[in-house]
């Protein structure tokens, strides 16, 4: 007797974009602001980084507020924040775990919240200036090898 055994796995499409890639891990339940937009002069918001500390030490937006994803604190957050109409954007590597926080924050009633679309990766790869505690730098956390394919420039760095 002959057994024929056809094992399939799926197949992954090396052509995904990062919109893809939101839209499958999103509810897009927080509206998108694009970084372009984020670094026009007259966009004036409160930025927080919802990344972990090894990350946020790396690298991150200019004036950004730590706040962390794991250990995130909303009741320590919200002590920072103290208007509920003031424009917040939240970032992390590509704009997953961003979403997650910037829920929180509208269901606490704050009701100029975004999350920035592509996260640090993109901020990074349109030529934005990231820094660490000494000053500029060249250097980006990558999170992961499956999530750094998406940070097209600058130093990955890895725990």
């Amino acid at each position: 007797m002959l057994f024929l055994c056809l094992c399939f796995s799926p197949i992954v499409n090396a052509q995904e974009t990062l919109t893809d890639l939101l839209k499958r891990h999103n509810s897009e339940s927080v509206p998108y602001i694009s970084v372009q937009e984020l670094a026009m002069p007259k966009t004036e918001a409160l930025l927080l980084d919802a990344r972990e500390t090894a990350e946020y030490e790396v690298s991150h937006i200019k004036d950004a507020i730590h706040v962390g994803y794991n250990n995130f604190n909303l009741e320590e957050t919200t002590q920072l924040l103290n208007d509920k109409q003031q424009t917040i954007i939240v970032y992390c590597s590509i704009g997953i775990r961003s979403e997650n926080i910037a829920e929180q924050l509208k269901k606490e009633g704050y009701t100029n919240v975004y999350n920035l679309f592509g996260g640090i990766f993109e901020w990074k790869n349109n030529d934005f200036s990231v820094y660490n505690s000494e000053g500029e730098t060249d250097d980006v956390h990558a999170f992961s090898k499956t999530w750094s394919k998406w940070l097209l420039k600058g130093n990955k760095i890895y725990d």
